[in-house]
């Protein structure tokens, strides 16, 4: 090789390492703005199960990255991975199984804020024996291992249930969202005799999305209708998909029914519901973290026009709307009423500041209030409501009055944590454990 082709050689291979590196430069850039983004906006603490990376075994090869499907949740941040984007971790778990060196453990709550888990066993059977617990109340919120857990559990039920005895029915199944809906296609097809009651509405979680909120999940086999492949769907065809796999499957479900109590009876349970008495062989608890709707705790607050989520922005064109909360549901359900013809909307958070909120939503509020579509009061508390008004109490410590029609509360909700000790299930409050 003659010393012109090698030096071409050279040039040629320091250009491709110079622009390997660059690329590699801007992407750790990019990510650590994201991290810093999430900071900000204090959306540091993840909702569920999620990823600890341990940096002393971990290579940087960006394979966890790269699996998750929920975009930059993760990132290389000076060659190892780090959790960049904790608020928005589902805790889908592919992560982990990914990893080539196992430096990801999967864990609930973190060391500042711990989270509620019924202590379970491999089968999902709690300390109170016949009752199990699958789905968002374990801790998995993806739809998908949602699904997976209800079946699981049945699996585990059938071995108990399937033998003879004199109770009402084999297994009661409370909730009708994903967990629940796989349970009872899964009881369904082992031919139990079961009961599948939901307090609200189909879909569980999902169905208090706002319109047109986009749904991730991933494919899941479901018992009787075989492999289901969603990836990407809106609110309105996930719930549209669950009704038709009720009616294709003739899976009995009793809407507006509540689970009051629950007694052991002779090895199996005498249940109390809003609608009566029976007996049950076990119980599948397929209930969501969410539980009661947080109040405002103001005098007015029982009027019928306060409710506590938004289900569509349509109904209240030309109406004057009160939104109190500093979330994203807060955020989105605000905007979007925000763009309803004829309607003044109105934003309440007690912070000085929306940090808790994605910064997208965040824009949109700052976008709707510049176009005065929005009217934002930070450091505010609602103080009383009436069948034609909202009296707020402003930063300024002024009570202001706003004529009102209709007022959504999106403060969270209290987990039913009173409601499982009070049936005996044990709880464990983890700080970042397994």
């Amino acid at each position: 090789m003659s010393f012109e082709d090698l030096a071409v050689y050279v040039c040629l291979m320091l250009l491709i390492w110079g622009g390997y590196w660059l690329l590699k430069s801007l992407k750790h850039r990019k990510t650590l703005a994201k991290k810093k983004e999430a900071i900000d906006a204090g959306l540091i603490e993840p909702a569920s199960l999620h990823p600890v990376i341990d940096p002393s075994i971990c290579l940087g090869c960006g394979a966890c990255s790269r699996a998750c499907p929920e975009g930059d949740i993760l990132g290389l941040i000076h060659g190892k991975a780090e959790l960049i984007e904790p608020t928005n971790c589902i805790g889908h778990g592919a992560c982990k199984a990914a990893c080539p060196v196992e430096a990801i453990t999967l864990v609930f709550g973190t060391e500042r804020r711990g989270m509620d888990i019924p202590v379970l066993e491999p089968t999902f059977e709690t300390n109170v024996k016949g009752m199990y617990i699958a789905g968002e109340l374990g801790g998995m919120g993806l739809i998908r291992n949602a699904i997976e857990q209800g079946v699981q559990a049945i699996d585990s039920i059938a071995k108990v249930a399937a033998k003879k005895h004199a109770f009402d029915y084999d297994v009661l199944i409370v909730g009708a969202g994903p967990a629940g809906i796989g349970a009872g296609l899964a009881a369904k097809k082992k031919n139990l005799k079961y009961k599948l009651m939901e307090q609200d509405s189909l879909g569980g979680a999902v169905s208090h999305f706002p319109r047109k909120k986009l749904v991730m999940t991933a494919p899941v086999n479901l018992p009787i209708v075989g492999k289901v492949s969603f990836k990407e769907t809106t609110k309105e065809a996930l719930l549209e998909f669950w009704e038709s796999i009720i009616q294709e499957a003739k899976l009995k479900v009793h809407f507006g029914e509540r689970l009051e109590g629950a007694e052991g009876t002779n090895g199996g349970f005498t249940v109390m519901t809003t609608k009566g008495q029976f007996t049950a062989k076990t119980i599948l608890l397929c209930l969501g973290r969410r539980g009661t709707p947080r109040k405002l705790g103001v005098p007015g607050e029982e009027h019928t026009k306060v409710v506590y989520r938004l289900i569509d922005p349509a109904q209240y064109r030309d109406n004057h709307i009160l939104v109190v909360g500093g979330g994203d549901s807060a955020l989105e359900a605000a905007t979007s009423i925000a763009e309803e013809p004829g309607t003044t909307v109105t934003i309440s958070y007690r912070s000085g500041s929306f940090s808790r909120a994605k910064a997208k939503n965040r824009k949109k509020v700052e976008d709707c209030e510049a176009a005065g579509r929005l009217n934002v009061m930070l450091e505010s508390n609602v103080k009383n409501v009436t069948a034609d008004a909202v009296t707020i109490l402003d930063k300024s410590g002024k009570e202001v009055t706003l004529k009102n029609d209709g007022v959504i509360v999106c403060a969270g909700g209290i987990l039913p944590t009173p409601f499982l000790k009070k049936l005996g299930i044990e709880i464990q409050t983890k700080y970042g454990e397994v």
